[in-house]
């Protein structure tokens, strides 16, 4: 079985969904509130399980009920969280999100325990942890310098390293090319690939150009993912664009993560890059067609009879 190690956040998500999204300043009314498991990393995680693969989470949560119910969901999931650190004193990370009618969202997230998350703590992770040829996927809603431990050990282990740039640094933020230069496959969605790449998003927008201006900053290969438009891939000087599933969204919100979970185990299985990018983009156009995020996350049965019957 492939193995993906996951070194990311954990929230819990609280959703209001609404007519349409508010303005600033704005109060809309009419939304159903509902509480459930979240964080772009506990996501991912749950993603390569349910796609199949052995998957070990690294993460930290609260000493408070929200931390107890997020080690009990993921364990009822199949992941190894020997490596959960419950962090005393600390409120677990909270996620408030408003979801529209036409399924776009906007987010909100207090980071509790996931911002104490430290370089030290990956260092004193076990070196059975990173093995060759494994995958291992980060992302940046905990501490960019512990990302970067990550990704460091993980590239010197020989594994395949991931990094889900998410939230994204501004292109001139010193924290840009070390993270960049750290991961072999950098997976930003449109926004997150501008402000990386320092441009502008426009409806004209080369994105094989932006890839290419990502690539000079380190990573081998990037994969810019496009919402209804699929996603591009590129890989030394190879461009492949994807085309989306046609599907109903319903609630975009774990689409970003199903598809991160997804490559990742299609990665760990040896796939070629653009091929591993298809059959995740099959499991992102499921996981818009459910409210949610985890609870939306596809089944790798699913999965597989989507990207063998696309139409």
């Amino acid at each position: 079985m492939a193995r993906v190690v996951v070194i990311g956040s954990s929230n819990t998500d609280m959703t209001v969904r609404l007519p349409r999204l508010p303005e600033a300043g704005e109060t809309v009314l009419g939304g159903a509130f509902t509480t459930t498991p979240g964080g772009k990393g506990a996501n991912q995680a749950v993603a390569a399980r349910r796609a199949g693969a052995e998957v070990v989470f690294v993460a930290a949560v609260g000493d408070d009920e929200l931390g107890r119910q997020a080690l009990a969901l993921f364990r009822r999931e199949g992941l190894d969280v020997s490596h959960v650190r419950v962090v005393d004193q600390t409120a677990s990370g909270v996620a408030l999100i408003f979801v529209g009618d036409d399924g776009e969202n906007m987010i909100g997230v207090a980071s509790g325990a996931n911002a104490r998350i430290e370089p030290e703590d990956v260092d004193r992770l076990p070196a059975s942890l990173f093995r060759r040829g494994d995958v291992l996927l980060t992302g940046l809603e905990i501490p960019h310098r512990a990302a970067v431990a990550a990704m460091r050990r993980g590239r010197d282990a020989g594994m395949i390293v991931i990094l889900n740039p998410a939230p994204a640094p501004a292109a001139a933020s010193p924290d840009v090319a070390e993270l960049l230069a750290s991961a072999d496959v950098v997976t930003p969605n449109r926004l997150e690939a501008s402000a990386l790449a320092g441009i502008s998003p426009r409806p004209e927008t080369d994105w094989a150009d932006c890839a290419r201006r990502l690539m000079a900053k380190g990573p081998r290969a990037v994969v810019i993912t496009l919402g209804a438009e699929g996603c591009l891939t590129a890989e030394g000087d190879r461009f492949d664009r994807i085309a989306a599933r046609r599907v109903v969204a319903v609630d975009t919100v774990g689409a970003g993560d199903a598809f991160n979970g997804a490559l990742a185990v299609a990665l760990a299985e040896n796939r070629p890059l653009a091929e591993a990018a298809a059959w995740a983009a099959a499991a992102s156009a499921l996981a818009v067609t459910r409210p949610g995020a985890q609870s939306a996350l596809p089944r790798r049965e699913a999965i597989d009879y989507l990207a063998r019957n696309p139409d």
